[in-house]
C-alpha cells in the first residue's frame, strides 16, 4: 500500500501506471482485432470476440490493481449474490462523476458481462480508448442535429437503425448494457435548473432504455438497479487517483423487467411511453429514497 504518500504523488502515480497499462494492453487487443477481421466465419468471430473480452477484463482488473495499491478506498456493496457471467443485463445507474465508471468496473469485472456504454460517434477519436471501444463494439451513435433533419428528412431515424445494427452483435454474446437515466452528471446547478423532484437525482430519461428493450428485449430478462453514494464533497476523477475518496457505498438490486416493457414503439406509441416513464419513475423515487436513507447511517 502506497497510501502513506502525499495525495498529488499517488495522483500522478496512479495515472501513470493506468496510462501504462493502457499502451501495454493496446497492442494485443489492435492484434486479435486484426485477426478478428480477417476471417468472417461466425465461430472466429466470437472466438476473437472472447479474447478481445479477456484482454479489456485483465485491462480493469490491472487498473484496479493498481488503485488497490496507490489509495485506500472503503467499498461498501451489497446485492452481488446470484449475479451470472453468461448472461445479459441491462445496468442502470445514478451518475455523480466519471469515477462512476471506474466504480461500476471495479465491483462488477469477470461476475457480470464487461459493461458496454452507448458512445457518441465523436468519442472514436479519444486517443487509444476510441480504438478500443471500436474494437470491442461498443455502439457508437451518431447524433443528426434538428437543423440538419430539417434540411435532410430523409436522414430522421437513420441514427437510431446504425445502432440497432450494431447492437445485434450481442444476441449470440452475453453483454451488460449500461445506461445513466439522467443522461449527465448530477451537479446542484443542473438539479436547480431542472427542479428536479428528487432530492439526490436529476430527472430520468426514460428513451435509452426503451431503446435497448426494443432492440434486445428478447434477451435481456433484468436490469441490474445500481445506486452509488459518495461519502465525499468532492468526488472528481483526480480526487480518486490521488486517494482524497475513502468511501464509497454501492447498493444493487436485481429487478425484473416487465413483459410489457418490451418491444414497443417510445416514439410513436403514447400509452407504451407512460407505462416506461411510470416504471422509470418509481425507479428513482426508490433509489432517491435509498440515497436519503444511506446518507443518514
Amino acid at each position: 500500500m502506497l497510501s502513506f504518500l502525499p495525495a498529488p504523488v499517488r495522483g500522478v502515480l496512479a495515472l501513470s501506471l493506468i496510462v501504462l497499462n493502457t499502451v501495454v494492453l493496446i497492442v494485443p487487443l489492435l492484434v486479435v482485432t486484426l485477426l478478428k477481421l480477417l476471417l468472417p466465419m461466425r465461430f472466429w468471430q466470437r472466438w476473437m470476440a472472447a479474447i478481445l473480452v479477456l484482454i479489456a477484463e485483465n485491462w480493469i482488473a490491472i487498473n484496479n490493481a493498481i488503485l488497490a495499491l496507490t489509495q485506500k478506498l472503503e467499498l461498501d456493496v451489497d446485492g452481488l449474490e446470484n449475479l451470472r457471467y453468461h448472461g445479459w443485463y441491462l445496468v442502470s445507474c445514478n451518475h455523480r462523476s466519471w469515477v462512476d465508471i471506474l466504480i461500476l468496473q471495479r465491483v462488477f469485472n469477470k461476475r457480470i458481462p464487461i459493461l458496454k456504454f452507448f458512445l457518441k460517434q465523436e468519442l472514436i477519436w479519444v486517443p487509444l480508448l476510441g480504438v478500443a471501444w471500436w474494437a470491442l463494439d461498443f455502439p457508437f451513435m451518431k447524433r443528426y442535429s434538428k437543423e440538419l433533419l430539417e434540411r435532410r428528412p430523409e436522414l430522421k431515424g437513420k441514427d437510431l437503425e446504425t445502432t440497432k445494427q450494431a447492437c445485434k452483435k450481442f444476441q449470440d454474446i452475453p453483454v451488460s448494457i449500461m445506461n445513466f437515466l439522467e443522461g449527465t452528471r448530477f451537479t446542484e446547478a443542473k438539479h436547480d435548473a431542472q427542479v428536479s423532484p428528487y432530492q439526490h437525482l436529476l430527472k430520468p430519461k426514460s428513451g435509452g432504455v426503451a431503446f435497448v428493450l426494443s432492440v434486445m428485449g428478447e434477451q435481456i430478462r433484468s436490469m441490474l438497479d445500481v445506486t452509488i453514494v459518495y461519502h465525499h464533497q468532492n468526488v472528481g476523477l483526480w480526487d480518486l487517483l490521488s486517494g482524497q475518496i475513502r468511501h464509497v457505498t454501492v447498493r444493487i438490486q436485481e429487478r425484473p423487467i416487465p413483459c410489457d416493457l418490451v418491444g414497443g414503439d417510445y416514439e410513436s406509441d403514447p400509452e407504451f411511453r407512460a407505462k416506461i416513464q411510470s416504471w422509470v419513475s418509481q425507479l428513482w423515487l426508490e433509489k432517491d429514497q435509498l440515497i436519503s436513507e444511506i446518507l443518514k447511517d
